[in-house]
């Protein structure tokens, strides 16, 4: 192991030992804004960190993204590097991103072989989806203006440096659903004499799943999961009041839409058929994320030519990720890059035991700045 890995690593064991929770990343800010600084960026900081790299004489700009913010998780892991925030963890590997991101920016500082503008991004709050929304709505693009964005997201399960990335859609959407029921409660051995709002509300449960197994095509890949279900129900007493909460998930707009209409219809029918009052509350915190052909080829292009395993037309992934917004505005791309197929590498991400693989974090950086070579060489363009 070298030197610039070990620092590496050391950094990225500190974020991990002091994760903090969207729009909160106060300590975290600061740490990534003193490193840039170090390294002769200019920085910006807003609700974000923004670090600027200049080289040459040319205009293109380019930018690249790292989440900041950790989870609500209390995590159980035995290594010696474990949160000190008590109830806060960096279970997705946010910790890790910012690391290859900030080992990037050094290894762009110390050899600036390239022609343009590198924007390096560090946004908080990605697991709400609101940080790069807020980044957005403060002007970091109109003030840094970019051509390309791209993220990078570690994969547990995947091997260890393995490019994963598509064309079009990769990562669903996801919208949040609260059904309100509303009743008649009474005696529970008396249900005929109210509207039992628990069996109303089972019904409709069962009802939602029928949305994905009969009323979208078995391709769509959408998800719809309650989460939550809530009454004012007590050992006697039938509820006159239920709440559904849950969570779905879809490729495309179309579908995202459509799951909607669906949902408030068959609550409509079903409240009809009962004689209770159902309002439905749905919001879409994340859109799809849809990668640009541009930015993938030059993913591609650059993973292989690093001699990194590379699946060009992977299937898209389930989960949802801010970076959509980054996407929507400026053509960009999402990638994944493996983190490994054993141990806590391979715990799925916000599993309580997950880790960041540190033999990732050169690996990373490497890649980062020779996309930037890439991108912004005065020999060549694509």
């Amino acid at each position: 192991m070298n030197e610039f890995h070990s620092r590496l690593i050391e950094l990225r064991q500190d974020f991990h030992r002091n994760p903090e929770l969207g729009f909160h990343e106060d300590r975290t800010k600061a740490r990534v804004a003193e490193h840039l600084r170090t390294l002769g960026l200019e920085v910006h900081q807003g609700v974000g960190v923004v670090g600027i790299l200049r080289s040459g004489t040319g205009n293109r700009a380019i930018g690249l993204r790292a989440d900041m913010d950790a989870l609500p998780i209390a995590e159980c892991s035995l290594h010696d590097y474990v949160s000190e925030n008590k109830g806060v963890m960096h279970a997705c590997g946010h910790d890790g991103h910012m690391v290859m991101l900030l080992g990037a920016a050094e290894i762009l500082a110390q050899d600036p072989d390239f022609d343009g503008i590198v924007v390096f991004l560090f946004q908080p709050n990605e697991e709400h989806g609101l940080g790069a929304k807020a980044m957005i709505e403060e002007g970091v693009l109109e003030q840094f203006p970019i051509e390309e964005v791209y993220a990078i997201h570690n994969l547990p399960g995947a091997p260890v440096g393995q490019v994963s990335t598509r064309i079009g859609q990769i990562c669903s959407s996801e919208s949040l659903f609260e059904i309100s029921i509303s009743g008649q409660g009474g005696h529970a051995s008396m249900p005929q004499m109210g509207v039992d709002v628990i069996t109303v509300g089972a019904e409709l449960v069962q009802a939602l799943q029928t949305i994905v197994s009969r009323k979208l095509p078995p391709s769509a890949g959408a998800v719809i999961s309650v989460t939550e279900f809530v009454t004012d129900g007590q050992r006697n007493v039938l509820p006159g009041n239920a709440l559904l909460k849950g969570d779905t998930r879809a490729r495309s707009t179309e579908d995202r839409e459509a799951i909607e209409g669906f949902m408030r219809q068959l609550s409509h029918g079903i409240a009809l058929a009962h004689n209770v009052e159902i309002s439905v509350k749905f919001v879409t915190e994340f859109v799809e994320t849809v990668n640009s052909a541009t930015p993938v080829e030059a993913v591609v292009r650059t993973a292989l030519s690093e001699g990194l395993a590379t699946i060009p037309d992977r299937e898209p992934m389930s989960f949802s990720e801010d970076f959509a917004h980054f996407g929507s505005a400026v053509p960009g791309c999402f990638l994944l890059l493996g983190n490994g197929e054993t141990g806590s590498n391979a715990r799925p991400l916000h599993a309580a035991d997950y880790d960041f693989n540190d033999s990732l974090l050169p690996i990373g950086a490497t890649f980062w700045s020779a996309l930037v070579r890439d991108r912004l060489s005065s020999n060549k363009g694509h």
